[in-house]
């Protein structure tokens, strides 16, 4: 018999729309692939060559993942976030999905997850047998919360430990939090630590992201890895960087990993020192240039009084809001916009928001990443023409999902 804390669970919905989505297409239905997320360009040739030449990596790693790939992700992260991180504050995983039900297995107390939050956090966090505290948000906040009402949560219970999961660039929103600082203050006033998932962080759009690391670093866990920024999500590698002073967290994961995934493959674990090593700034800026290109031209034909929608402002997602009195829930309306348009969305339900809250999740990713990256340059500016003749599958689906709205 499975056990009743499993049953109850259901497939991850960002991968069961992915099958569904096929499905349709084998029956001969045209779908725009708007519900999965995944990065729609190609892994840089270096690290693919790289990968190549190290076919015949065939030993076990160290648990904690191979040195020269720990050194680097260090040097790489110690730049990017102005602190200094060692190999040792490193984890390597097979991705960092696989990372985070470690941290929930270890973890004991009260997980703190805002709405909207990635479709696994809550899963995880009832396998790993914690609470969860669901802080609904505001779309004027960028759909984060407020140190405010982080702190009301706390303050019941002082003696508790606390873990908020806050993902910056977000999915599903594609919004970036600018409440980092208030927020570490409370950090740093209570017993919270908080996992900062930047998996989404290289393909912020304006140039000057920041990390709560910056404010209270020696609270803060980083989760990041290779499948958004280049295009690797198959590969399956991510990572934590870990400060010292939660190193005794660090210990049991290393002691979980060594009971369940062992070590990542080698091979992928020695193409990745280059993803980190070598230069891909020409790669990234143009995958940022297209992302949010394609993000505005979503969000710019979509809003309207019917549809209420933020820029976005990294990532590959958009959360509109539809204004109607037609559907009791998310899902029944995301289900109808399949039927009648072939638009796969997935609904605001599936990312903790009340379900009479007619939000959905928008993942803009459904071109040829790399035909569109080969035509353009790093200074060249991306118009609705090269939109059209490069993402023609997001220009017809938004006028479908637009025309459907207007219809309502």
């Amino acid at each position: 018999m499975l056990k009743n804390l499993v049953k109850d669970l259901k497939p991850s919905s960002t991968l069961a729309i992915n099958e569904t989505s096929k499905q349709l297409e084998q029956q001969g239905k045209k779908i725009f692939k708007f519900g999965f997320g995944q990065s729609p360009f190609k892994v840089p040739e270096d690290v693919v060559e790289e990968l190549k030449s190290n076919a015949h990596q065939n030993k076990y790693l160290p648990m904690q993942g191979l040195e020269e790939l720990r050194e680097v992700v260090a040097k790489y992260s110690s730049k990017k976030k102005n602190y200094n991180y060692k190999s040792n504050n490193v984890i390597i995983g097979p991705g960092s999905k696989e990372l985070m039900f470690l941290l929930h297995v270890i973890f004991d107390g009260e997980i703190i997850l805002p709405a909207p939050s990635w479709v696994s956090y809550a899963p995880q966090a009832i396998l790993g047998r914690n609470k969860i505290q669901i802080l609904q948000t505001e779309r004027e906040n960028n759909w984060f919360p407020t140190g405010a009402q982080i702190e009301k949560i706390i303050s019941k219970d002082k003696d508790k430990n606390y873990l908020l999961f806050l993902n910056s660039p977000n999915n599903p929103s594609g919004q970036v939090c600018n409440k980092l600082e208030e927020i570490s203050e409370i950090a740093k006033k209570y017993n919270l630590i908080i996992l900062s998932d930047e998996i989404y962080s290289e393909l912020t759009f304006s140039k000057n992201f920041k990390s709560i690391s910056s404010y209270c670093p020696e609270k803060t866990i980083i989760s990041t890895g290779l499948s958004k920024w280049c295009g690797a999500g198959g590969w399956r590698l991510g990572y934590f960087i870990i400060p010292d002073e939660l190193n005794d967290l660090k210990n049991m994961i290393n002691v979980l990993a060594s009971e369940t995934f062992s070590a990542v493959s080698a091979p992928i674990q020695y193409a990745a020192i280059k993803a980190y090593e070598n230069d891909h700034s020409n790669y990234i800026t143009k995958s940022v240039n297209i992302l949010s290109a394609i993000g505005k031209y979503v969000f710019l034909n979509l809003k309207s009084n019917q549809v209420l929608i933020n820029e976005p402002q990294g990532g590959f997602y958009l959360m509109p809001e539809f204004l109607n009195n037609k559907f009791k829930t998310s899902s029944e309306m995301c289900k109808d916009i399949l039927n009648n348009t072939g638009v796969a969305l997935l609904p605001g339900s599936d990312f903790g928001f009340n379900p009479d809250k007619m939000l959905a999740r928008l993942s803009f990713t459904d071109f040829d990443g790399q035909e569109f990256m080969n035509n353009i340059d790093e200074t060249k500016k991306i118009d609705e023409n090269l939109i059209n003749k490069f993402a023609p599958k997001v220009v017809e689906g938004v006028n479908k999902l637009k025309n459907w709205s207007e219809n309502l």
